[in-house]
C-alpha cells in the first residue's frame, strides 16, 4: 500500500518533469525563428554613397582571346570627351601589350563611321602623348587606356557625326569587343578620335 506521503512526493516529481519538458520546448534554436520581428532578413542594406566590394562581384565570362575589355565610364568638360578603357587578363596565361587600342565607332544601324584614329591624341588634347611601353599582365591584372574626342562643329555645311556603339581590340588585327561608350560619341565634324597607349593599372 502506498502512503499518502509517497504519493505526494510522486505527484511533485511529475510536476517538475513536465515543467522541465516545457522549458526544453521553449528553448528553440536561433534558426527556428528567423523572419520574425527583431531578426534581419534578406541582404544587408548598403550604406548610401558606397557600393559592395568589387572583389565580391564575379568577372564576366572570359572571351576566347583570354582578355576582357570594358569601359570605366566617361567624362565631358568644355566639349572634350574622355572614355576610360580597361583590359583585364582573365585567361590562364600572361598577356603582352605594347601599343594602342584599335577602336571603331558605329552608328545606330551598327555600320562603321569613317573616322581618323589619332594615336596619342595630340591633335585633340595634351597629356595623353606618352609613347607605348611593353606591358605584361598576369592573370587578373589590368591595363588601361583612354579614348578622346571633341564635340566640335567648325563648318555648318558639314553634318555633325555622332556614333552610338564602340568596339575595341587590344591592337590592330586582334578580336574586338563591344564596349559601352557611356553616351553618344559626338565628334561633331572633326572626323577624328584619339586613343592613348595601354599602360598597366597601378591599383
Amino acid at each position: 500500500m502506498i502512503s499518502l506521503g509517497t504519493a505526494a512526493r510522486r505527484r511533485a516529481s511529475a510536476v517538475v518533469a513536465v515543467a522541465a519538458v516545457a522549458l526544453l520546448l521553449a528553448a528553440c534554436t536561433p534558426g527556428d525563428h528567423r523572419g520574425q520581428g527583431g531578426d534581419p532578413t534578406g541582404r544587408p542594406p548598403t550604406t548610401p554613397g558606397t557600393t559592395p566590394s568589387a572583389s565580391a562581384e564575379p568577372v564576366a565570362e572570359c572571351p576566347a582571346s583570354g582578355v576582357l575589355i570594358r569601359s570605366t565610364g566617361g567624362d565631358a568638360a568644355m566639349g572634350l570627351r574622355a572614355l576610360g578603357l580597361e583590359l583585364v587578363n582573365c585567361g590562364d596565361r600572361t598577356y603582352q601589350l605594347n601599343g594602342y587600342p584599335a577602336v571603331w565607332v558605329l552608328n545606330e544601324q551598327r555600320k562603321p563611321i569613317i573616322l581618323r584614329v589619332v594615336n596619342g591624341a595630340k591633335e585633340i588634347t595634351s597629356g595623353f602623348d606618352q609613347p607605348p611601353q611593353p606591358v605584361t599582365l598576369r592573370k587578373g591584372e589590368r591595363a588601361v587606356a583612354t579614348v578622346l574626342w571633341r564635340n566640335l562643329v567648325t563648318d555648318s555645311t558639314v553634318v555633325a557625326t555622332a556614333g552610338a556603339y564602340l568596339t575595341v581590340a587590344p591592337a590592330a588585327g586582334q578580336p574586338a569587343e563591344e564596349v559601352d561608350p557611356d553616351g553618344p560619341i559626338d565628334v561633331g565634324n572633326t572626323g577624328r578620335i584619339g586613343v592613348s597607349a595601354w599602360r598597366k593599372a597601378t591599383t
